[in-house]
């Protein structure tokens, strides 16, 4: 469509959106069990009203906007404590997972470049996330993946036969997205202190949850700076921080670690350009709806939520495995849950689900559907579980096959 050639009232402008939305997942009322994350009505208005009060502020130069500074260092400062940072912990917020893990990669091969690496390479399971193959493409990193057990957790003994001179970075993930498994990070680590690398613990999924499940009396196995040899561990709080999207803290173990990952020039003639992470500019709204939301929430209110997940995640396991046919893949440790059938096309009920308003991620191998649970739907499994059975009652009767869904998209 052409730029409108008059402006059109703010009125008309958001009827139109509201109307835009009519097709989207009501993700509000736990109908996704992936992409967005809701722990409620006063949450969101938390965030909302604070990315609203900085939406157009600029934390390219905190200098101008020093506010932004403290939300981050309180931000930085509260995700250190909970991975058991001690005072030389440093960091950043970034704009997601993404980001966080493109910059955990760019930091490895900083490091190695210093060390004389030219053809740098990291080792990571099959189910690390595919952000660490972006990296690998923007970096020049080669990435070495490595199958994973039969109970989906990254093999350290098969990771270290891979390891040679210009390995730069080992990949462990607290939880994997795929099955939602906490990987043997102790012994991944191991692998990186022994070679003087680095080792970063992919914690997108699990950096707030996994503390907050460990307080809860879970038995969570070790991940983060408690681990001798971790360097770097990326945490969402976009995710299961419920705060606004743009949202996400990358971890070192101390400054001399982070000093590889930032960026600093005065080759060009505006002088002297640094910048922590890929963007530029960028809204200071998501950085002060993080802090706003963990202010709001606070350790109370975040065993509330992450105990309704946790307690909606088994409730979801005990229902897959009563069903005849379907297989749940792994022990999930936190609550992500993936699953399988024995005898119809996943991508089909899938498909099938989509069209009774549920969505969830499809993935292979082996074909499989994915539910990322959080507060929401606590009270929503077993609608959720009916609509699966009536998807199978439909797919077992038609035979049906489908396509996967991409887990993201070009479009």
């Amino acid at each position: 469509m052409p730029l409108p050639k008059t402006g059109t009232p703010a009125d008309e402008i958001l009827s139109r959106l509201a109307a835009l939305q009519a097709n989207d997942v009501d993700w509000k009322l736990g109908r996704a069990f992936t992409l967005a994350y809701y722990a409620g009505a006063d949450v969101l208005e938390v965030a909302t009203a604070a990315n609203a009060m900085y939406h157009s502020t600029n934390a390219l130069n905190v200098e101008a906007f020093p506010s932004l500074r403290t939300m981050q260092s309180d931000v930085v400062a509260m995700v250190a404590e909970l991975l058991h940072g001690d005072g030389d912990a440093a960091g950043f917020m970034t704009t997601g997972g993404t980001e966080s893990i493109l910059l955990a990669v760019k930091a490895a091969r900083g490091r190695g470049r210093a060390r004389g690496i030219t053809a740098p390479e990291m080792i990571l399971p099959t189910s690390a996330h595919a952000a660490f193959e972006k990296a690998a493409a923007y970096f020049d990193v080669a990435s070495i993946r490595v199958p994973v057990r039969d109970d989906f957790r990254a093999d350290p003994q098969a990771m270290a036969a891979r390891l040679t001179p210009d390995t730069v970075l080992v990949v462990g993930s607290a939880p994997s997205y795929p099955q939602g498994v906490v990987d043997p990070i102790a012994a991944i680590a191991a692998i990186a202190e022994r070679a003087g690398i680095n080792c970063h613990v992919d914690a997108c999924m699990g950096g707030i949850t996994l503390p907050m499940l460990e307080r809860l009396g879970y038995a969570i196995p070790p991940f983060d700076f408690r681990v001798r040899g971790v360097t770097s561990i990326s945490v969402d709080l976009h995710k299961y921080g419920y705060t606004a999207k743009g949202a996400s803290v990358i971890l070192h173990r101390n400054k001399e670690l982070r000093r590889h990952q930032t960026f600093v020039t005065d080759n060009w003639l505006g002088g002297l350009y640094a910048s922590s992470g890929i963007l530029g500019t960028k809204s200071g709204g998501p950085i002060a709806a993080a802090w706003a939301v963990m202010q709001y929430l606070g350790e109370p209110g975040y065993l509330r939520l992450t105990k309704a997940a946790r307690q909606a995640t088994e409730a979801l396991l005990a229902g897959l495995r009563s069903i005849p046919g379907v297989r749940v893949l792994g022990e999930p440790d936190a609550t992500l849950a993936a699953f399988t059938f024995d005898d119809v096309d996943a991508f089909a009920i899938g498909k099938a689900l989509r069209t009774r308003g549920w969505v969830v991620d499809q993935q292979q191998p082996p074909p499989s559907l994915h539910c990322t649970v959080n507060a929401v739907h606590a009270a929503l499994i077993d609608d959720f579980l009916a609509a699966l059975r009536a998807a199978l009652d439909e797919v077992r009767g038609t035979r049906a096959r489908a396509a996967q869904a991409a887990y993201g998209s070009l479009e």
